[in-house]
């Protein structure tokens, strides 16, 4: 099969990437309003940038005139953290998904239990195995969606997921999104060490 997204809807042609773009990390979002109101929500389309400074990426959807409520608190405050999605936070994560009303908190309505951060207002999410705190970089404006680039100001890491100072991917279990109502959880990690070559060496 052979598709051309000019023959697509938005919608059709959003189904097939997210269908073959797996599996997705997701950047569970919690983020405060202006007056203070909590918000957490799930996105997959989200990216490492750069390491110097440390970047990630997250695309959000820009509704005319109704923007989520992650971008809309993003844009009060500047303020955001990225919590890792496991195992345990995949049932509640869905949960905070749905179109809730703005003055809704997801926390709440997830049974999620939230913790201090302690660069940004926001709160992190307590059972996250990792967590981000973010001050907005850049936002870039890219089709329907608003590309937020956050600095990383402060990395918390649960030493539970530690082997030798280092994330064990199978401590870690993360989630990953599928297409439709799919996830995949790591739990078989393979390992294949990168070959050591000189830069400009033959091969």
């Amino acid at each position: 099969m052979i598709i051309d997204p000019q023959s697509l809807s938005p919608n059709a042609m959003y189904h097939w990437m997210i269908a073959v773009i797996v599996p997705r990390p997701i950047a569970f979002v919690s983020t405060l309003s202006r007056a203070g109101q909590r918000n957490v929500a799930p996105f997959s389309y989200f990216v490492p940038i750069s390491s110097a400074p440390p970047l990630i990426g997250i695309a959000i959807q820009d509704r005319a005139n109704d923007p989520k409520d992650t971008l809309r608190n993003i844009r009060e405050t500047g303020e955001f953290v990225v919590n890792l999605v496991n195992e345990p936070l995949l049932s509640p994560m869905v949960r905070t998904s749905g179109e809730w009303p703005a003055d809704v908190d997801e926390f709440d309505v997830s049974g999620i239990e939230s913790a201090p951060s302690t660069i940004v207002k926001p709160p992190r999410v307590a059972l996250s195995p990792a967590s981000m705190e973010c001050r907005t970089y850049r936002e870039v404006e890219l089709g329907s969606s608003a590309f937020v680039v956050g600095e990383i100001l402060r990395l918390h890491v649960d030493d539970a997921m530690l082997v030798e100072g280092r994330v064990d991917p199978e401590r870690l279990r993360a989630v990953g999104r599928l297409g439709g109502d799919a996830y995949s959880i790591v739990r078989g990690v393979v390992r294949e060490a990168r070959p050591k070559v000189q830069r400009g060496s033959a091969a």
